[in-house]
């Protein structure tokens, strides 16, 4: 047992490293390369890695730090800070994923059939506003946490479970199938439908039109005779440079589907105050998303080419 933890420890570990890896580089190069003319999807990205990249940090101190035996934590102010940073980064997370699925398929099917005509969020103002309604809803989301009952069934603070002697409960629910409060069960169900459930569903919709649009017959557009054979060749890269982009996208939407679908799976059907490892289980799932994600979405930007490696 002692060997199979340690190997658990050692993959956390990497995962970690290689998530933070790829979000701080994102971040960075977007900033240091892009902050003269930034553009919406990569605002978006820089929205969607500084989220990842607290996520990853909250996670680790929360998992870490506060669940392990060694650590003792009585103070229910400081267990319900962490939950609330660790729902918080993890909102923000699922919103920017939401806003980028919806934003790539616009202006893919613009491109295709519209000749690239401006959408909505290509305004930065309007992109700027949206990210700050995404922030705004991933707060209160969250803060039902500073609310909730953590008082278990025995009168101690987050219950009386033998495995862990810390006062924090892995459950952010804290809501057991022998115990669960009403205002934690309807804070547990309400978040479950709008940002585990809706949020797939966007997803889900968003990427078979993606699909529909990628391999859908092309609209031809005819040469204007104003318009140089450079143009049209620019336009034509532009186009290519889009569908890759968009390819790594759909990639990235896969990824997060198959993630929180499992993560959804596991929450309705194990009770995690009774399931020895669920806060490995919960790590792995949670943050496998977070820190591929960057990687995959660089890749289609081209961000991680040699030469931009060399670069940096």
């Amino acid at each position: 047992m002692l060997e199979f933890s340690s190997h658990l420890v050692a993959l956390r570990v990497i995962i970690s490293c290689v998530g933070l890896t790829g979000n701080v580089y994102l971040i960075f190069f977007i900033i240091q390369t892009r902050v003269s003319s930034v553009k919406t999807f990569e605002l978006l990205l820089l929205g969607l890695a500084t989220a990842n990249l607290e996520e990853i940090l909250i996670v680790n101190i929360y998992d870490i730090v506060i669940l392990q035996k060694s650590y003792a934590v009585s103070d229910a102010w400081l267990c319900r800070s962490l939950k609330f940073l660790t729902v918080f980064g993890e909102m923000g997370s699922i919103l920017f994923t939401v806003l980028i699925s919806v934003y790539r398929y616009q202006k893919l099917r613009d491109a295709v059939k519209r000749v690239n005509l401006p959408i909505y969020l290509d305004n930065i103002h309007a992109a700027w506003t949206t990210i700050c309604l995404c922030v705004g809803i991933s707060i209160l989301l969250s803060s039902p946490i500073f609310v909730m009952n953590l008082q278990g069934p025995t009168g101690n603070l987050m219950g009386n479970h033998t495995w862990n002697h810390t006062g924090c409960s892995p459950d952010f629910f804290l809501c057991s199938s022998n115990h669960c409060p009403t205002v934690n069960r309807l804070y547990k169900y309400t978040f479950i439908l709008l940002c585990y459930l809706l949020p797939l569903a966007v997803v889900t919709v968003t990427s078979s039109l993606i699909v529909v649009v990628l391999l859908g017959p092309r609209t031809a557009v005819k040469p204007i005779g104003s318009v140089s054979g450079s143009d049209q060749n620019e336009r034509k890269r532009n186009v290519r440079r889009l569908h890759r982009s968009t390819i790594a996208v759909l990639a990235a939407m896969v990824l997060f589907l198959v993630d929180w679908t499992l993560y959804l799976f596991f929450q309705m059907t194990f009770n995690a105050t009774d399931f020895p490892f669920w806060v490995e289980l919960e790590f792995f799932i949670s943050t496998s998303y977070t820190s591929i994600s960057p990687y995959v979405f660089g890749l289609g930007k081209s961000l991680f080419t040699i030469k931009n490696l060399c670069k940096k």
